[in-house]
């Protein structure tokens, strides 16, 4: 399977990658190098937080870069529907509660600041969808619910959002 992801996706990516290789990978190895010189290796804990950090780095590294070489570029296109950086207000008409949410590629998604994936079920609902209309939102076949969209803003890619962590 492959990720979407957008053009600006793939250059903060890298941008990441760059950083960590030539600017937090030397800083790493060399503290790694320090703590080693403390003395026995078995009870060193400086040593293991040392190794600990520089494997989290290199792990991330490679993350990025699978994630680059499978990722499927995307265009953000414009169009009447809900699409790719929208905010979007909707009334759950299950809970009686209004929401708004920002529409966004799965690299970006953070449900606590309302960036909701396009690939979460809320998100695959709603892509493509007017203001006024009603939508059945799939979280899995025995749990389903109805939203009706109260409004769309159109959003662009403007590179404010981060990617997430893992």
């Amino acid at each position: 399977m492959y990720d979407e992801l957008t053009e600006v996706d793939i250059r903060k990516m890298q941008e990441e990658i760059d950083y960590r290789v030539r600017e937090l990978r030397p800083k790493l190895i060399e503290e790694v190098q320090t703590t080693r010189a403390f003395g026995d290796l078995s009870e060193n804990y400086e040593y293991k937080c040392a190794k600990q950090a520089k494997n989290r780095n290199d792990s991330r590294i490679r993350y990025l870069e699978r994630m680059i070489r499978t990722a499927r570029v995307i265009e953000v296109r414009e169009d009447e529907g809900v699409g790719l950086f929208d905010r979007v207000t909707f009334l759950n008409e299950k809970m009686g509660q209004e929401m708004t949410i920002r529409i966004v590629t799965t690299l970006r998604q953070d449900a606590l600041k309302g960036l909701i994936s396009k690939e979460s079920p809320v998100g695959r609902a709603l892509m493509g969808h007017r203001v006024g209309d009603r939508v059945t939102v799939e979280v899995s076949p025995e749990l389903k619910y109805t939203v009706v969209i109260r409004s769309i803003e159109k959003g662009t890619d403007d590179e404010s959002l981060d990617i997430s962590a893992y």
